[in-house]
């Protein structure tokens, strides 16, 4: 246990170690392959060597004129569908055999799949101060990419997240439910085909119209980038066979937590760009609490995160590559996603009796993150989709009931509340759907969103020099994450200047 102070007194100084890597499925071929077998001193070798001719130019007084960026290519645009869930898991890790294909299952097939977590680990003084305990997000992975790449349906009364109390004739449901503006929403969104196999799949019909797809028609997903910060745990899946167009993948990470800056609160923020676009994918779990005033440090959580969220910058050649976003509000698209923890507002003195009759749209009017962003104190400009669902915490454990309707002690009593969002901010977006699940896993609900994103292509004569590989059939085994496909952030890096040079 030796090493147990020299953690500690990295945390607590905001030491970050491989703060910015994180794992792949992703393998550059080439050049950068062979440099991730040489050691750093010969990696920065080869920087030099690659740019000398750049750096030499500049020093023979080029104007600054001779390197402006030329006229972009023309470009065209691409449709793709992308799913956005969280979940706050409440510090258990998924059993073996765990189904995850209810909370994926989405209306439409995605091309792209975020999927973020929080409290994958209890957040107590081990693992917020200890060595990171990165078992249950290996467990997380596994799960995800059997329910993403198998075709297999589900046993007769699978046991679905949760271990149901005795005296439960039956276990209930637990398919997210789409509310009907939802359903009318969709008509006009997906092809005829996906719509009539969503209302198969919402009615349970076996009828002559309701066939199962054709397990040919279906996409094998790979892993982009996976995340982990004490409980907050980001991935980001794409379809096999746009991991070509994926460049620029960076990670930032944000610690909230104890005294500001450990990782039991905070995000985890994933940058890339897809084609010509840039998407910056947020997960967060902000400051808990529902006293008066806690609010305020939620907005100050927010604030902090879009200031300390940086992102190290890759040299390219500024005639044919734009330098990456290097901040979040400087990509083209951004999901915001986590339980940020905003609860309905003290005044709001009957919400039992409109929890009772369901009426959410009263109730949203005392939802602390509406009223703040109404007021332009926080995510001024971003959009969240109608929200036509129950409020997401905090349920009794295995049960559909939640803890303030039972609990006769007020210091354990929680009111209700929307505490898991996904906001967005961009164009070319459109929601389709933002639905929770009926897990009973956690006393969270998982939700998710269904977008529709236009993305900006270059036409077919732009010639693509990086190439990579993805791994050739799906691993259940969670020891993946060490697989000779998994590949660090600076796999790709070639030099990184000082920000007061970029």
């Amino acid at each position: 246990m030796s090493w147990w102070p020299k953690v500690v007194a990295r945390k607590w100084l905001n030491i970050q170690s491989g703060a910015d890597e994180f794992h792949s499925d992703y393998a550059v071929r080439g050049k950068s392959e062979r440099r991730k077998s040489c050691s750093d001193d010969d990696y920065y070798v080869f920087v030099r060597e690659d740019f000398s001719g750049w750096l030499k130019a500049a020093a023979n007084g080029h104007k600054q004129a001779a390197i402006r960026p030329e006229a972009p290519p023309e470009t065209d645009a691409v449709n793709l569908k992308m799913f956005v869930g969280t979940w706050n898991v409440g510090g258990k890790s998924p059993h073996e055999g765990m189904n995850l294909k209810d909370w994926l299952r989405s209306p439409a097939p995605a091309d792209i799949y975020v999927l973020g977590f929080q409290e994958i680990v209890p957040l107590n003084a081990g693992n917020v101060l200890g060595a990171e305990d990165n078992g249950p997000a290996a467990n997380w992975l596994s799960l995800i990419r059997q329910a993403l790449n198998t075709d297999q349906e589900l046993p007769p009364n699978h046991d679905n997240n949760a271990t149901w109390p005795q005296g439960d004739d039956q276990q209930p449901n637990l398919k997210p439910r789409l509310s009907f503006s939802d359903l009318c929403s969709l008509e006009d969104q997906l092809a005829q085909d996906d719509f009539q196999r969503l209302l198969c799949d919402q009615e349970e019909s076996t009828g002559p119209n309701c066939t199962p797809g054709n397990p040919e028609t279906r996409h094998r997903y790979c892993l982009a980038a996976s995340k982990q910060m004490v409980g907050i745990f980001l991935c980001v899946w794409i379809r096999a066979d746009l991991y070509k167009h994926i460049t620029n993948l960076k990670v930032s990470c944000v610690g909230r937590g104890i005294m500001g800056y450990l990782g039991n609160k905070g995000s985890i923020s994933v940058s890339m760009t897809l084609h010509q676009t840039t998407f910056c994918l947020v997960c967060t779990h902000l400051t808990s609490g529902e006293k008066e005033g806690d609010e305020i440090r939620r907005n100050s959580d927010i604030t902090e995160i879009l200031k300390r969220t940086k992102f190290s910058r890759t040299y390219k050649d500024p005639r044919h590559h734009p330098l990456p976003p290097e901040n979040i509000l400087e990509h083209d698209i951004i999901f915001w996603l986590g339980d940020l923890n905003y609860r309905l507002d003290a005044g709001c003195g009957n919400t039992y009796e409109l929890l009772k009759r369901n009426d959410w749209q009263a109730l949203l009017e005392k939802d602390q993150l509406r009223i703040e962003q109404r007021a332009g104190r926080i995510f001024k400009g971003w959009e969240e989709g109608r929200i036509h669902f129950p409020p997401t915490y905090k349920y009794l454990a295995n049960s559909d009931h939640y803890v303030a309707q039972t609990s006769k002690s007020k210091e354990k009593r929680r009111n209700p509340a929307w505490c898991d969002r996904i906001l967005w901010k961009g164009e070319g977006l459109k929601q389709i759907c933002y639905i929770r699940g009926e897990s009973r896993f956690s006393d969270h609900r998982p939700v998710y969103s269904l977008f529709s994103v236009q993305v900006n292509s270059q036409n077919k004569s732009h010639t693509i020099t990086t190439t990579r590989s993805c791994p050739p059939r799906v691993s259940t085994n969670t020891a993946a994450l060490s697989s000779t496909c998994v590949a660090k952030v600076q796999a790709e890096e070639l030099l990184i200047f000082p920000r007061t040079e970029t």
